[in-house]
């Protein structure tokens, strides 16, 4: 199948970059496009077509994936909305613009996917929810699940979780990332080198986290694994309860989520 990308920044450089590496589509059978020429420079290291023309990567492709930002991307669908072949699949990359809303946009039906991905796919890690209109075949949902099962993992869900997770997933990089620089910060304040405290931090949320999702176990018995009978661990804890890191986090996520409804 030939993708065609309406954007080409970081988001859209790691899922051509997933694609390519898994044998979704071939280096031929990928085109991106983008104003900025470093964006296109980037695209084209990984051996890509990279245009200045959305609506000619549009016109060429039989999935046409819309990776900007949500507050461009009325202006990138009316610069291709004409140039979109009728039978070509149409994903959207775009925060809280919902499927009405796209196909409103277009002015006519759409075969619509709309995946709200993060940047852990940068390393293949990537978290992604995706649902799809009516119109969308099984055929289209095998198209999507393979472009963004390249990158990590995916789940089909109803609409409002996509804005969930999407608020849930996007933003736990940014958290994650206070996180380790917090941990780094208390290290570097005991005298470690920073350079090892970041790498060290980073690297003991890395594996907290793989562990969680390979053990299967609840997160509270990952916890009582490491929190032993009047040991260290149980002393942060009870620090972290104390200042409110659960609510704080709980708040976090639900101002995400009522962010992403009200783009």
């Amino acid at each position: 199948m030939r993708i065609g990308f309406i954007g080409a920044g970081n988001m859209a450089q790691a899922i051509i970059g997933g694609v390519l590496k898994e044998g979704v589509a071939a280096p031929e059978e990928v085109r991106a496009c983008d104003p900025a020429q470093a964006s296109r420079e980037a695209v084209e290291a990984l051996g890509v077509q990279a245009l200045s023309d959305n609506a000619a990567v549009a016109a060429w492709a039989d999935v046409v994936v819309l990776a900007v930002k949500p507050q461009f991307l009325s202006d990138a669908i009316a610069q291709v909305r004409e140039a979109v072949q009728t039978q070509a699949l149409v994903v959207s990359i775009a925060a809280g613009k919902t499927l009405a809303w796209i196909e409103g946009e277009f002015g006519r039906p759409l075969r619509l996917v709309r995946v709200m991905p993060n940047t852990p796919a940068l390393v293949g890690r990537g978290v992604s929810g995706m649902c799809a209109n009516a119109a969308a075949s099984d055929a289209d949902r095998e198209a999507a699940g393979l472009i963004f099962d390249a990158v990590g993992a995916s789940w089909w869900m109803d609409e409002a979780m996509v804005d969930v997770i999407g608020a849930v997933a996007g933003s736990t990089p940014a958290f994650v990332a206070m996180f380790i620089e917090a941990l780094s910060d208390a290290a570097v304040a005991e005298g470690m080198p920073r350079a090892q405290a970041t790498e060290a931090a980073a690297r003991a949320v890395a594996g907290s986290a793989e562990l969680a999702v390979r053990s299967g176990k609840h997160p509270g018995q990952l916890k009582d694994m490491v929190t032993s009978p009047g040991g260290t661990t149980i002393e942060g804890v009870q620090v972290l309860e104390e200042r409110g890191m659960r609510a704080a986090v709980m708040e976090a996520v639900r101002a995400a989520v009522a962010k992403t409804k009200a783009l």
